[in-house]
Parts: C-alpha cells; structure tokens; sequence
C-alpha cells in the first residue's frame, strides 16, 4: 500500500500489461526506466523485516536475484515455507516479530552466526502495519500499536543489528511512504507513524555518517500490495467497535474515503518498482538519503513542501469529497 489516500490529486502513472496480490484489485507492472541490475557472486548480506508479504516479499526476492544473501523476517514457519520455496539457496527466513525484543534479540543472533565477522551489507526496516479511523474516536490502544510496529520496532531492530552493520560498514535503509510528507484525514496514526520514521531517519543518517553507516528512506506513493485489502479490512473492524456517536460523525466520510482508496489501488504500480530503488539505496557509491518512488508520490512531496497548508488541506479534502 503505502501511499496516502487523501492525494488523488496526481495524474494516472503510465502503466503496461499485466507482483504478488490477493486478488481484489487489478494487479499491474510499472515501466521502469533505469537499466536491469545485474546478478553478481555474491553482494554480501543483508536483513529484512515484514518479508511475509507484499513490498518486503518482493524486495527479498529481487535482492536474492541480483546476489545478496538474504535472511528474510517473517512471522511464521508457513510463511518462511512460501518465501524460500520462490528464492535461491542464499535466502533464508527468519522468525521475527518486531514488537517482541526476545524475538529480534533471537533473529540478530541467528544472523549473526551465520555472517560472522563479515558483518551486514544493509539492513532493510520494511515491517508495518496501518491503522486507520478517526482520531477523535480512536482507541488508544490502536494508537499504540500502530506507533509500536511502526516506530519502536524499527528503532529495536536499528539497535539489535546495529553491530553487525558496523562489522560490514553496512547501510539502513528504512521503508517509508508519502504518507510522512503529506497527511490524510482517517490515517491520522498511520501517516504520524511515517513521519516519526522520517524523524528518525535524518537523525540516524547524521548519528552515523561519520562511522561509514548511510541511512536511507525508500518514499513509495500507490503500491499494490496486499496491505490495501488488509487496512480496509482493519478500517471496516474498527468502525463496528466504535460507538454510535462515532457512526453518526464520521461516518459518510469514511465510506467515501474508501471508494477513493478503493480507486487508488486501482492505480497503484508493482511492488518491483520499490525493490529496485532499495536495490540502488544498497549498491550506489553514494546512496540518497531519499529515494521517492511513483509519479503520484513525486507530486504529493512536491505539494506538500511548496503549498500554503490551508490550500493543501483543501486539495485533499476535495480529491476525498469531502467538505
């Protein structure tokens, strides 16, 4: 998913013909401009988390075929099953879950015995998750957890593997969005999520210059993943816990900003368009410390740094229908 629903307000990406999809919206492949990368030997190791599905099972698989050896984060022995059954020798699942330290403290020692002193080429935070509804009815435990799997989990991961990046002079390379440069009513926890990740990211990118450790972002507009079908979901669960007052308030909003990101997934381009800018974030001499992805994305950052704040707000409540 990824991209911030608020911001129909970008012209329709160039797409050909008919990566991995559930099913319920069209799935498309982006035309990508920039040579093919090619395989090599052997690129060194990296680590990703949330390879289970989507963005992250795409990245693992593109970073095995070009010659990384991956140890790919996931959440259970039948999705690790899945991932390595589609990958080389060189992948190998890891069960991880961000939000446990037990969990991270195992997987970084599961890693770091297998690399030893060669240490960690990168270390992708992909793993997420998206809570959506109004903030005023929000439960603030909801609250919590999309700010624990988003943001603290990223920070605890960062920190387990930090040593074996120093061993490799790794990178960090963190999965953002547009949603940390543009906010949208109803993904008020999301978008906060995105834009402590950006926080974060600058001032790790700082911290750790001088030690030869560069900290990237990777900011993807509209992916089609499965994580649309799932925060719709999610959205749909928490507006049947939310009291009738919440119903009466918000909900006509709400039903017309799914219909916008039901049409925004409709354009969403393929994961492999955010696999190969991590691919560059990995391999380039100098890496940027951002690497937007998507047309849609461009435009939306590009808005949200040069509009007045009351015309952005409009902007994106017209492209909702709301008033």
């Amino acid at each position: 998913m990824t991209g911030c629903i608020a911001c129909r307000i970008s012209p329709r990406p160039h797409l050909s013909t008919t990566i991995q999809h559930d099913g319920h919206f069209p799935t498309k492949r982006v035309r990508i401009r920039s040579q093919a990368m090619k395989p090599t030997d052997d690129r060194g190791a990296v680590a990703i988390t949330g390879s289970s599905t989507g963005i992250g099972k795409v990245c693992a698989l593109h970073l095995d075929a070009i010659g990384f050896t991956v140890f790919a984060g996931v959440r259970n022995q039948g999705d690790g099953d899945a991932l390595r059954s589609e990958a080389s020798e060189r992948l190998t699942p890891i069960l991880v879950d961000v939000t446990k330290a037990d969990s991270i403290a195992s997987a970084a020692r599961t890693v770091a015995s297998a690399v030893g002193d060669d240490g960690l080429h990168g270390l992708l935070n992909n793993a997420g998750i998206v809570v959506s509804g109004p903030l005023e009815c929000l439960p603030i435990d909801e609250l919590r957890r999309q700010l624990e799997v988003n943001v603290v989990g990223q920070v605890a991961v960062t920190q387990a593997f930090a040593p074996l990046l120093r061993k490799g002079s790794g990178r960090i390379v963190n999965m953002g969005s547009d949603c940390g440069q543009i906010a949208a009513p109803f993904l008020g926890a999301y978008c906060a999520s995105k834009y402590a990740l950006e926080a974060l990211t600058d001032a790790l990118r700082m911290e750790l210059r001088p030690h030869g450790i560069y900290v990237c972002i990777i900011e993807p507009g509209s992916i089609d993943t499965p994580l649309w079908n799932k925060s719709l979901a999610e959205g749909d669960r928490l507006m049947k816990t939310l009291p009738d007052e919440a119903h009466d308030l918000y909900g006509p909003a709400m039903t017309r900003t799914r219909k916008a990101a039901t049409k925004m997934a409709q354009a969403s381009i393929a994961a492999t368009a955010v696999a190969k800018a991590v691919a560059r974030a990995l391999t380039a001499r100098r890496p940027k410390p951002r690497y937007i992805v998507g047309h849609d994305a461009r435009l939306r950052i590009a808005l949200a740094r040069f509009l007045p704040s009351r015309i952005l707000d409009r902007l994106v409540m017209r492209s909702l229908g709301l008033r």
